[in-house]
């Protein structure tokens, strides 16, 4: 099956998927204070801003521990993102106006359009800029410290076919495909979902917006990292990998009789989504190959393995980046203490 699943949010202000922040919110008292990161204050009204976001649309009421587990995880978002921001700061990387306007001049929505959903999000539209300001920031800080330090060399390609040559003989026809996913069902949070879609309509209004910027010419790959809802393949640009043509019959026929209609290079239709995760997907087809076993001399097969050995190195470049600007940081988690007395204070 094509599977589907689950960053940034909060400064004073919750952008278009952004949880991050420089600076802290003014006239708070010290019983709102939540956490510490060098000396940055996160205060409650920071983290309920974007709980609220989260929890709009919800059909159910949360329990006491749903919410505080909620209110953790965006805490603990907020606590690495703003490490990523000093870092950022610290090494003088930063965001031009130029880089902030071509970001949002991507957005294919009208004027109006535009203010509707800055609106709905609580938003002005200088909030919106200063947000926009910092992802880039953090974007530019893990190509600088991740993505530039990992080279894949011909010798570790061919180390790799050598050791999984088996995977590359292929029994029958092979369809290679990447997809965008958004989800119509609310209170999934994740710090790697950008503006999460809350109920079916944000989710139309979200892949919608995504296919705009398709059909304008922007890379499939680059939207589907910055705004698929599903996180499992967003890292590697929507990619769902080789998909067998028996399996590929088995899938909801929306989506497989689209796909087979489609000539390598294009993409579909937006899709409508019932299983396992509701919600709406395009998808794109990379190539399509018939059985047998497949040589190294095929682009196709060292590009599969440079990008998965790439995919590899960035994700364990980033957590060892990820547990070092912690082990350098003085953090206090004030909302984890206050938890774990309460639960002491229960027994």
């Amino acid at each position: 099956m094509i599977h589907t699943s689950k960053s940034r949010r909060a400064a004073c202000v919750i952008a278009t998927g952004a949880l991050v922040a420089l600076t802290g919110c003014p006239n708070q008292t010290h019983t709102d204070l939540m956490a510490k990161v060098n000396g940055y204050k996160i205060y409650r009204s920071e983290v309920d801003k974007s709980y609220n976001r989260q929890i709009a649309g919800a059909t159910q009421k949360l329990t006491s521990e749903q919410e505080q587990a909620l209110r953790l995880q965006i805490l603990q978002q907020i606590i690495n993102l703003q490490l990523y921001l000093q870092k950022a700061e610290k090494l003088g990387i930063v965001a031009t106006d130029e880089e902030v306007e071509n970001r949002i001049n991507k957005a294919s929505f009208t004027k109006e359009e535009f203010a509707r959903r800055l609106g709905e999000m609580g938003l002005t539209e200088n909030d919106y800029r200063q947000e926009i300001r910092k992802n880039l920031m953090i974007d530019k800080l893990l190509n600088k410290e991740i993505a530039s330090k990992v080279s894949i060399s011909d010798a570790d390609i061919q180390n790799y076919y050598n050791e999984h040559k088996s995977q590359f003989n292929v029994v029958e026809p092979q369809y290679y495909l990447a997809h965008i996913f958004v989800s119509s069902k609310p209170n999934v949070p994740s710090a790697s979902i950008p503006n999460k879609a809350q109920n079916d309509a944000q989710a139309h209004d979200k892949i919608k917006t995504i296919y705009n910027r398709l059909e304008s010419g922007e890379d499939f790959a680059t939207v589907a990292s910055k705004y698929s809802e599903d996180i499992d393949t967003a890292r590697s640009g929507g990619e769902l990998g080789a998909i067998p043509e028996s399996q590929l019959k088995t899938i909801e026929a929306p989506t497989r009789d689209a796909v087979l209609k489609l000539k390598v290079g294009q993409f579909t239709d937006i899709i409508p989504v019932t299983t396992p995760v509701p919600g709406y997907r395009i998808v794109k087809l990379l190539g399509k190959e018939g059985s047998g076993q497949r040589d190294l001399n095929d682009p196709s097969v060292q590009q599969l393995i440079r990008n998965q050995l790439r995919n590899q190195r960035e994700q364990y470049l980033r957590a060892a980046y990820d547990e070092n600007l912690r082990d350098n940081a003085e953090i206090r988690n004030y909302y984890v203490e206050q938890i774990l007395k309460n639960a002491a204070g229960q027994k």
